[in-house]
């Protein structure tokens, strides 16, 4: 009887049960493979694929082995196939670590069989230990038994001296094998560590609830941006000879160290920074009043930096190299969007967690350029070609570093930036020792006298360059003349010898044409009265 009345209640409880039973089913985990990668100047934005079958009913999906410094709030998911999404989360995995990278394995198996040898080692150099130990302690042997002869006696010392000498020798050998042993755990570890600070991280997950009606294919596009990732321009400008035009390489340094390999991608690098976030900031009202200062605010909150903005996909290099002298820049494509500019690379790109960048180049860019001379005697008597290349304005270019080469050597490093540059940029390609420049001071034109209570000095200079070389050259020679910055001190140019004057700063320059073997000179001249009691600087 109470098992007729028991079976109803059993039956109720497991219809109650049944929703439980049939929404509460376990995480699914779902393997995901890096589809493209979006760098920008600070971050970058990975993009996934998963491609698993669904079953009828509610599934919970675990994209597992992300990195851990992935933004929770960048997280977007896109689905293909008879399905609903219905939300996405994201959690840190404490037990599972990002996928270790072979180099590391090998590292860490070496590190174990090293100390295992280093056992090896000390367990022999004990063994010897102990043997010394025993042998010390029977040397009594002979003075205790009266009844052995002197040879006895005799070849027991020679026993002993020759054991103890070959156990001397064995220890000194097991003392070297152990310190090798030792330098190389040590370095082991080094290598080691700096690889941890990669790959030795929890990972983390995004998971995905979705709703099928019934078993389906389903495929999963997941994009999230993760810190640890970036990309810095770098150029080569390259100058052939003074009739050519400058070649400029744009090229990148792309750097991640998230923990997750970057294997044969689809790349693009972003001109944007998510880092400065995208909401323009609102001025507030400047209060003036007595004695309360109200500090002054921009109004800009930095929760904005934090703030999700729109961002097109782009991503960094890869450790890849082409044959003979094909360039990277021949399979890059250039797109502008509204507010920055993406840079495409066609072949797939591999770029590993590291902390060392890798190099991409970008694009090769011909600049037209006018080469001519430039000399600042009073500073540098040598003469410096320069070339002033346009048409730079084009290429989207950022502020980085360049390195400059001339006729195939190598001259220097400048550093471009755009925001600073008008319509030329200004490259100095070395000195030319064939043009001789002296700047000499004219001893007939220039005094001191004192005159009154104050004292006036006279300076004369003159400046001649000689053209050594076969062909004809253009040069700009640039001097001074002294600016008062003090109503006391008066300054009077009497001779600027032809050269354009710019009174607010002092500047002189003179553009010269000389052909082969011609020489030309300026002289320029200036007073500066000032009080005698007061002597000056500068002068």
């Amino acid at each position: 009887m109470n098992n007729q009345r028991a079976f109803p209640l059993i039956l109720a409880g497991l219809f109650l049960l049944g929703p439980f039973v049939t929404f509460g089913q376990a995480d699914k985990p779902v393997d995901s493979e890096i589809k493209d990668i979006t760098v920008f100047l600070a971050r970058a934005q990975v993009t996934r694929s998963v491609k698993t079958r669904l079953d009828a009913g509610r599934t919970t999906l675990v994209i597992t082995g992300l990195a851990s410094q992935l933004d929770p709030n960048s997280i977007q998911v896109a689905g293909k196939g008879s399905f609903l999404i219905l939300g996405t989360s994201h959690r840190q995995n404490f037990l599972q670590d990002v996928n270790m990278p072979k180099s590391l394995k090998g590292l860490k198996d070496s590190l174990e069989y090293y100390r295992q040898q280093l056992v090896v080692e000390e367990s022999r150099k004990e063994i010897l230990n102990k043997e010394e130990a025993m042998l010390t302690a029977n040397q009594r042997i002979g003075g205790g038994n009266s009844n052995l002869t002197v040879a006895e006696l005799k070849g027991m010392a020679d026993f002993f001296r020759s054991r103890l000498g070959e156990i001397v020798v064995a220890r000194m050998k097991q003392d070297a094998a152990i310190r090798k042993m030792n330098e190389k755990i040590t370095r082991v570890q080094a290598q080691i560590n700096a690889q941890n600070e990669l790959y030795a991280r929890n990972s983390s997950e995004i998971v995905v609830n979705v709703s099928a009606e019934s078993t389906t294919p389903a495929e999963l596009e997941v994009s999230y941006v993760v810190s640890r990732a970036g990309w810095q321009p770098v150029y080569d400008l390259r100058a052939v000879n003074t009739k050519g035009p400058v070649q400029l390489n744009y090229k990148a340094n792309v750097f991640q160290s998230t923990g997750e390999e970057w294997k044969n991608v689809k790349l693009t690098l972003s001109t944007a920074n998510p880092n400065l976030g995208g909401l323009k900031p609102e001025l507030v009202s400047q209060v003036l009043d007595f004695l309360q200062a109200v500090p002054y605010r921009d109004g800009y909150d930095k929760r904005m930096k934090s703030a999700p903005v729109a961002m097109e996909r782009a991503e960094g290099p890869v450790a890849m190299q082409l044959e003979d002298a094909a360039s990277m820049a021949e399979f890059v494509s250039t797109v502008e969007t509204a507010v920055n500019t993406g840079f495409v690379i066609a072949l797939p790109y591999t770029v590993a967690s590291s902390n060392k960048p890798t190099l991409v180049d970008i694009g090769r860019h011909e600049l037209q350029a006018l080469y001519q001379y430039a000399v600042a005697p009073k500073l540098d008597g040598d003469a410096f070609l320069m070339a002033r290349a346009t048409g730079w304005e084009e290429l989207s270019l950022l502020p980085g570093e360049a390195s400059v080469f001339f006729e195939g050597t190598y001259v220097g490093k400048t550093f471009i930036d755009p925001s600073q540059i008008r319509d030329t940029i200004s490259l100095s390609l070395g000195r030319d020792k064939r043009i001789v420049v002296k700047r000499e001071k004219v001893k007939d034109f220039s005094s001191r006298k004192s005159i009154g209570g104050s004292i006036r000095e006279t300076r004369a200079f003159e400046i001649s360059v000689r053209n050594t070389r076969q062909e004809l050259i253009t040069i700009v020679v640039e001097d001074q003349v002294p600016v008062s910055r003090n109503t006391q001190i008066e300054v009077a140019v009497t001779d600027v010898g032809g050269a354009q004057w710019n009174k607010d700063t002092g500047k002189l320059s003179w553009t010269m044409t000389l052909q082969p073997s011609e020489v030309k000179k300026v002289v320029f001249k200036y007073e500066v009265k000032y009080p005698k009691d007061k002597p000056i600087s500068g002068l």
